[in-house]
């Protein structure tokens, strides 16, 4: 029975591929496909296949669908996995019922059950429709928390990955957790060519996480966004202010930030979110002063404290203790003394303004060992002596 089945699939697949040869743009495509699939090339025909779903020409109707349940359901086990649901990402959209996607690529899970990036892949396209076409959450959520599991034990970065930082992305933004945005979609960034992306997506990443980098809990260090060439789109734009912020931000620039107030407050999430930004600043400004100090001077008063960071003198050591509280910073406060003595300060990306202060400091300690160096040569013959 086994053998007259695949015979009767064999000779339906023939009939297919024959009858679609009579389009003359695309008969030979359709020739080559059936050379291939009756000399069981398996590997160039999935080949040929990523490329032919593609075809403007294939795109209308339920051309691509009936591509697969005529076609490639007769041979799916012979074609690599993941190559599988590459092709298959091309024709989940062409379902009119999103559900019935669903279904659809519920159904090619266990045909690709044996790799890892496949069923990931496949997952993440499911998450992609609950999330724009279902605005179904807590299925997004579910897809994004399992999908997750599967890369953490990945080797390296996998083709799925910004895929996936895509969709977690997508779904942390619309849920208004910007930490979680931020971080997810600066991954993003990391797997992809920037120049895979139109200018006006550019143009929407660097705005959003422009947004998360100021708005997100416990996001202190800004430099790796501000590296990175997405904000270059923003230039250009109406909202180029935003980069200028985030330098503000990055150096605890509180003038700056006060300065800028009439450009940032036209954003209503920003607006609304005044005390915490100036919270955020207050403290990225303590960093940046305990970090500009050499280590062997890092006594910061509350009265320079203060005048830096635009508070009332009251407010210091409680600002301090934030901070020593966030692991921002470490040291001791010496109430008595009305003082800081700092130890430590978070890393964090620099910029060349930051990157040039460290090049200034290197020099001096590199001028300070030189002259300890000399002061051994011209003292040290007293003691070899003794």
């Amino acid at each position: 029975m086994a053998g007259s089945s695949t015979f009767a699939g064999s000779q339906d697949v023939s009939a297919y591929l024959a009858s679609k040869q009579t389009d003359k743009n695309l008969s030979s495509e359709w020739a080559t496909l059936e050379e291939l699939y009756n000399k069981k090339l398996w590997h160039q025909l999935t080949l040929k296949l990523r490329t032919f779903v593609t075809n403007p020409a294939l795109q209308k109707d339920n051309e691509l669908i009936e591509l697969y349940q005529k076609f490639i359901l007769v041979f799916e086990d012979k074609i690599n996995p993941l190559a599988l649901v590459e092709i298959v990402a091309f024709i989940v959209p062409k379902f009119a019922d999103p559900k019935d996607a669903i279904a659809f690529l519920e159904a090619t899970e266990p045909t690709v059950k044996a790799n890892s990036e496949a069923v990931s892949l496949a997952k993440v396209l499911q998450g992609q429709i609950y999330l724009e076409k279902l605005n179904d959450m807590p299925a997004t959520k579910k897809i994004i928390e399992e999908v997750e599991k599967i890369i953490d034990d990945a080797d390296g970065i996998t083709a799925v990955h910004g895929r996936y930082y895509l969709l977690a992305s997508q779904y942390y933004r619309l849920q208004g957790k910007h930490a979680e945005y931020y971080r997810t979609a600066l991954r993003y960034l990391g797997c992809i060519e920037i120049t895979e992306m139109s200018n006006s997506d550019q143009v929407q990443h660097a705005f959003f996480l422009g947004l998360a980098a100021l708005l997100g809990d416990g996001i202190y260090n800004l430099g790796e966004l501000l590296a990175h060439p997405i904000l270059n789109s923003l230039k250009t734009t109406s909202n180029a202010w935003l980069v200028e912020l985030l330098f503000a931000f990055n150096s605890g620039d509180i003038g700056k930030f006060e300065q800028m107030k009439p450009q940032w407050e036209t954003v209503p999430d920003l607006a609304a979110q005044e005390l915490k930004l100036r919270q955020k600043i207050s403290l990225l400004c303590l960093m940046e002063m305990t970090f500009k100090r050499p280590a062997n001077n890092r006594e910061l008063s509350f009265s320079e404290i203060a005048k830096e960071t635009r508070l009332p003198l009251v407010e210091v050591e409680l600002l301090v203790m934030k901070a020593l509280a966030q692991g921002l910073v470490k040291g001791a406060i010496d109430q008595v003394s009305s003082n800081v003595h700092m130890t430590w300060v978070q890393p964090r990306v620099l910029d060349t303004t930051q990157l040039s202060s460290m090049v200034k400091r290197l020099n001096s300690w590199c001028t300070d060992v030189k002259s300890m160096e000399m002061l051994l040569e011209d003292k040290g013959h007293d003691f070899l002596t003794l």
